[in-house]
């Protein structure tokens, strides 16, 4: 074990806070600030400063398990995990078709992992039914992105640039508690002179921070960038030169925005005319402002068409594509960009490449040395391919997610994991979904292995292995490098993450996401690398990497952004008599995605011991519910129990509840599935719910998942 501090990130957020790790002669590793890091200057959330506690023994796995005669998992060897999951997904393969074998990964994944994954699925296991839990981050964002650009990338523009603006509209973001060391970013924009405008049903610590805050209705995020891109054209606001110069298709989109009048926008979503006119003001009167969004507006069933409404305010108004302005996305997850860029999503390989090109097929193969034939096509989105489980696919491999608890209608999904014939599960800690599996790998952590991510930024990173795993423990790529041999490929799956980084640098060369200019020396050297980096040509300086991109044009064929005409829709599921009002879902600050590592937290779980319902005093009162009352939330799908906590930050049409804990509390057993037609995302943000007063108190502290 080193003794000295290693400089590392954090295996949390898409910030990839930088940090440093030392191991202490008690066993124990501790964190230290890296002011190095230019992202989070060396400040850190109480998720980042207490990551090394689930490093701990006694928090995570360090064995094999396999399920018994008797129905309980049992601690097991390697070999027999590793031939028993091999047996079962050749078994499958041969009764039912390579198609019935299915694999689900994670954002959390390092790029190495991600790539390699897509590798197997598509190479070993011959199946296209593959996804990630990161369709259900960023995927209505990407899309839209692609569409407007002709590219996705999180943010086009380094987090530097937020304070330098003239003003920001965060759309369905709260930074505060979801990425804490990022807020200085926008506390730094005020500070400057600019403005912060939060669009939020609920008033949110970020909400407190704005100049503006306006709460819509949950599900009218559209409508309203429509209502602003109306009182931009209505008063003389757009930027006829750019609009001219740098885009296409303005007069379809203007047509459409000129449909929702304030007046009409108002009554959808609850914003004043007055709110809404002061909102166009402060975007417009700067030279420079941006949009960022974030699930709000995106875990919506028309989230592509949302994101794609406040992309055109962005073009109307000449922000995009200019320095200090742009739209963005916050992606969420660890890895959530460089998850999706290199193989893992249904319909995506290595370098951002699209499944369905036959170049790309062509250009991913000749590095696999495959026939391009050979690959499968798309296959099922992650909702989908979790509803099929148990009927079209029969055995299921997963890779870092926990999908009992963060998959919506999440009872359906846990039944439809059960129902399986046989399942495999890849983690640190015994999860809920590792608890259903018929095989448990106990696998490395981001401090005990090396690897790359990409931030929200497009920043791709180096995390450096600080600690020795303990005995017992492999890694992700070690498992597949294991199944892939007893499923007789023995070549192509090395152990070693640089090996991968640099076959997954020749797989992406040339490809929208091109990693093929980066390597692991840059990456220590110089603190991340900003993607697109091709490689230089022979004699020629490294190529710098892309800290701003659409400076000179935008990633479409002529160079010009596209407009989108897109008009506003009612949410999939619209409050009734039986279901009168919304509920929305997100985090709080203290626990992290589906919680199965902060729930092993005891600092964490203190302050975050369980799940709740924030409900307006006005629906507290005509519930006759007091505070901390057990409230039982009711949707179409399911029945969840939480206390109350009641609160004038939230509309009196509204209910919220936080998604990181199992069992009686689970959010996601509301949630519906319902898909948008482009991105495929679910419709988490929004659905028709009853509350009621419950017999009985809700439990505080989460059920863990284990038998």
């Amino acid at each position: 074990m080193q003794n000295t501090a290693t400089p590392t990130h954090c295996p949390y957020c898409a910030l990839q806070c930088g940090m440093n790790l030392t191991p202490a002669a008690d066993g124990t590793v501790e964190v230290s600030e890296r002011a190095d890091f230019p992202v989070n200057r060396g400040a850190l959330c109480g998720k980042g400063r207490t990551a090394p506690e689930v490093l701990a023994s006694g928090a995570r796995l360090t064995s094999p398990l396999v399920r018994s005669d008797g129905g309980e998992l049992v601690p097991a060897g390697w070999d027999e995990a590793l031939d028993r999951i091999a047996g079962n997904l050749a078994r499958t393969r041969a009764e039912r078709g390579a198609d019935a074998v299915g694999v689900f990964g994670g954002g959390g994944l390092t790029n190495e992992k991600a790539y390699t994954l897509g590798k197997f699925a598509r190479v070993v296991l011959g199946t296209s039914q593959i996804d990630y839990n990161g369709r259900f981050c960023m995927s209505s964002a990407a899309a839209a992105g692609t569409k407007a650009f002709g590219l996705d990338r999180g943010l086009p523009f380094p987090l530097e640039d937020i304070p330098k603006t003239g003003c920001v509209i965060l759309v369905g973001s709260n930074p505060a508690e979801t990425m804490p060391p990022s807020l200085r970013y926008f506390t730094e924009l005020r500070e400057n002179g600019g403005t912060l405008i939060v669009v939020d049903p609920r008033r949110t610590k970020t909400a407190e921070q704005a100049d503006l805050h306006l709460a819509p209705r949950p599900g009218t995020d559209l409508a309203l960038a429509l209502g602003m891109l109306h009182l931009v054209v209505a008063e003389g606001r757009v930027d006829e030169r750019y609009v001219e110069e740098r885009t296409a298709g303005w007069e379809e989109a203007r047509a459409a925005a000129m449909a929702h009048w304030p007046e009409y926008v108002e009554r959808i979503t609850g914003v004043s005319v007055p709110e809404l006119r002061e909102a166009v003001r402060l975007f417009c009167a700067p030279e420079a402002a941006m949009v960022l969004t974030a699930r709000g507006p995106e875990q919506q069933a028309k989230g592509t068409d949302t994101v794609g409404a406040w992309i055109n305010l962005c073009l109307a108004t000449g922000r995009a594509g200019r320095p200090l302005s742009g739209y963005g996305c916050l992606t969420g997850q660890g890895n959530g960009q460089g998850g999706r860029e290199h193989g893992q999503k249904a319909d995506q390989l290595p370098g951002y490449r699209k499944l369905t090109d036959p170049a790309a097929r062509l250009h991913v193969a000749e590095v696999w040395g495959v026939d391009p034939d050979s690959l499968p096509g798309p296959g099922r989105s992650a909702y989908e391919l979790l509803d099929a489980l148990g009927t079209d696919i029969g055995s299921l491999l997963v890779m870092g997610s926990n999908p009992v608890v963060s998959a919506p209608r999440a009872a359906h999904v846990e039944g439809r994991l059960r129902s399986l014939d046989f399942l495999a599960v890849c983690d640190v800690v015994l999860s809920e979904t590792a608890a259903l599996a018929d095989v448990v790998l106990p696998v490395t952590q981001w401090a005990e292995e090396t690897g790359t991510t990409t931030s929200l930024e497009g920043r791709v990173l180096l995390r450096r292995r600080a600690i020795t795993p303990p005995d017992g423990v492999r890694s992700d790529l070690e498992v597949l490098h294991g199944l892939a041999a007893r499923l007789g490929v023995e070549k192509g799956f090395p152990t070693e993450p640089e090996e991968v980084f640099e076959e997954l640098r020749r797989a992406s060369a040339g490809g929208p996401a091109d990693y093929s200019g980066i390597d692991y020396r840059r990456l220590a050297e110089e603190n991340g690398v900003f993607w697109p980096c091709p490689e230089p040509a022979e004699d020629t300086l490294p190529h710098p990497g892309t800290r701003r991109l659409f400076l000179d044009r935008f990633a479409t064929d002529d160079g010009r952004a596209r407009f989108v005409p897109v008009a506003h829709r009612p949410s999939a599921e619209e409050p009734d008599d039986a279901y009168p009002v919304l509920l929305t879902t997100g985090r709080v600050v203290a626990q992290y995605q589906s919680g199965a590592q902060t729930r092993r937290v005891a600092e964490l779980n203190a302050a975050a011991p369980g799940p709740f319902v924030e409900l307006h005093p006005r629906l507290a009162a005509r519930l006759g519910a007091a505070e901390g009352d057990p409230l039982a939330v009711v949707s179409r799908r399911g029945r969840a129990v939480a206390p109350a906590r009641i609160t004038t930050g939230i509309r009196p049409d509204t209910v919220f509840m936080p998604f990181h804990w199992p069992g009686e509390g689970r959010a996601n057993t509301l949630t519906n599935p319902a898909l948008d037609p482009t991105s495929r995302m679910p419709e988490f943000k929004v659905c028709a719910v009853r509350v009621e007063v419950a017999e009985q108190r809700a439990p505080q502290v989460a059920d863990r998942g284990t038998r």
